[in-house]
C-alpha cells in the first residue's frame, strides 16, 4: 500500500510542486542524485572510478510535454556523450525514452535516439535505454530494434523481471545479439501484466540471470570493455544480496568468467555491496543521475526501500 501511494506520488503534479519547495527535501534526495549539472556527474564518476567502478550516467526526466522539450532532452544528452569523450571518465549512459519524446510522437523519439546513437558511435561508447512502465514497453523494443537495425550495436536495453512477458522478450532479444540490464522493476503495475508476489519477482529474476549467462557462454563470454563503457552481455541490476549470489555462484557453476557479468547498482546506496562485488573482480557499474528533474526518481527510490523513506524522515526534523 504503501510503495502504491509513492509511486502514485511520483507521477502527482501537486506533489513535486509541494515536495520540491521544501528545502531539506532536495538534501535528502542529493544521497541519490549527484548535481545538477553535467559537471557534478563527471566529478561524481571520477569518485567511482578512483574506487575501481565504473558508472552510467542519466540526466533526469522523463514524460517531457512539449517537442521543444524533448529536442532539449537530447541536447543535453548528446552534450554529455561529448563530455564524457572528452576525458578518461568510464562511463556510459542511460536514457528514457519518455524523455526524448516517446509520450509525444515516436517518430520524433526515433529522431532524437538515433542523433544519441549517433554521438555514442562518434566517441566509442555505450547507450542504454532503460524500461519505463508497461504502456511503453512494446515502443520501447520496437525503437531498440529499429536502432539495431541501423546498424547502432553498441546499445543495451533494460528489462523488469515482475513482468510476466518478460521470459519470452529476453529470449528473442537474445537471439537478435541484445545486451541486457535486468531490474525488478520500480513502477505500479496490474496484476494483469505483472508478479505481485515478490517471491515470484525473485524468482523470474533468478531464472532470467541463467538464461543470460548461458548465452553469454555461448558467445564466447564477452567481457567489459578495458576503457570500461561497453558492458558485457548481463547486468544484474539489483541490491539484493540473494540476486547477487545466485549470479556469481551459477555463473561460476557454467564456468563464466566474472568479468563477463556486471553488477549494476544505484548511486547513494549500499556502498558496502558495491566494494565487495569490485574487491572481488566483478566489473560494478554505478547508475549516476543528475539534474533538475529529480523529484520522480527520488520518489521511487523511497517506493523501493522503507530504510529511505527514514532517511527522508530523519532530514524533515532536521530542516
Amino acid at each position: 500500500m504503501l510503495r502504491s501511494f509513492l509511486i502514485y506520488l511520483s507521477k502527482a503534479a501537486w506533489a513535486q510542486r509541494l515536495v520540491t519547495g521544501w528545502k531539506f527535501a532536495w538534501k535528502a534526495a542529493s544521497r541519490f542524485v549527484a548535481g545538477n549539472t553535467i559537471q557534478d556527474a563527471i566529478r561524481a564518476v571520477q569518485e567511482l572510478n578512483a574506487r575501481g567502478i565504473n558508472a552510467t550516467l542519466d540526466h533526469l526526466g522523463e514524460g517531457t510535454s512539449t517537442r521543444e522539450e524533448a529536442i532539449k532532452a537530447t541536447d543535453e544528452i548528446v552534450e554529455l556523450l561529448d563530455q564524457i569523450g572528452g576525458c578518461d571518465a568510464r562511463a556510459n549512459v542511460s536514457i528514457k525514452l519518455t524523455q526524448i519524446g516517446l509520450a509525444l510522437d515516436e517518430s520524433l523519439c526515433a529522431q532524437n535516439l538515433e542523433r544519441i546513437l549517433a554521438c555514442a558511435k562518434k566517441h566509442g561508447n555505450f547507450v542504454r535505454i532503460d524500461m519505463e512502465d508497461t504502456p511503453y514497453t512494446d515502443q520501447t523494443i520496437a525503437l531498440f530494434r529499429q536502432m539495431r537495425q541501423k546498424g547502432f550495436q553498441r546499445v543495451g536495453i533494460v528489462v523488469q523481471s515482475y513482468l510476466y512477458r518478460t521470459e519470452k522478450d529476453t529470449r528473442e532479444l537474445l537471439a537478435e545479439g541484445a545486451c541486457f540490464r535486468f531490474v525488478k522493476g520500480a513502477y505500479k503495475e496490474p496484476p494483469e501484466v505483472a508478479f505481485p508476489k515478490k517471491a515470484d519477482v525473485d524468482a523470474n529474476f533468478d531464472l532470467l540471470t541463467q538464461i543470460v549467462c548461458d548465452a553469454s557462454l555461448a558467445a564466447g563470454a564477452p567481457t567489459v570493455s578495458a576503457d570500461g563503457r561497453i558492458p558485457p552481455i548481463l547486468a544484474l541490476g539489483t541490491h539484493d544480496p540473494r540476486r547477487i549470489e545466485f549470479g556469481k555462484n551459477y555463473a561460476a557453476k557454467i564456468g563464466l568468467p566474472k568479468t563477463a557479468v556486471e553488477f549494476q547498482m544505484l548511486y547513494g546506496i549500499r556502498r558496502d555491496l558495491q566494494e565487495q562485488c569490485a574487491a572481488e573482480g566483478y566489473p560494478v557499474r554505478i547508475y549516476v543521475p543528475y539534474g533538475t528533474h529529480w523529484y520522480p526518481y527520488f520518489m521511487r527510490r523511497l517506493a523501493e526501500r522503507p530504510a529511505n523513506i527514514w532517511f527522508f524522515i530523519s532530514n524533515f526534523f532536521r530542516k
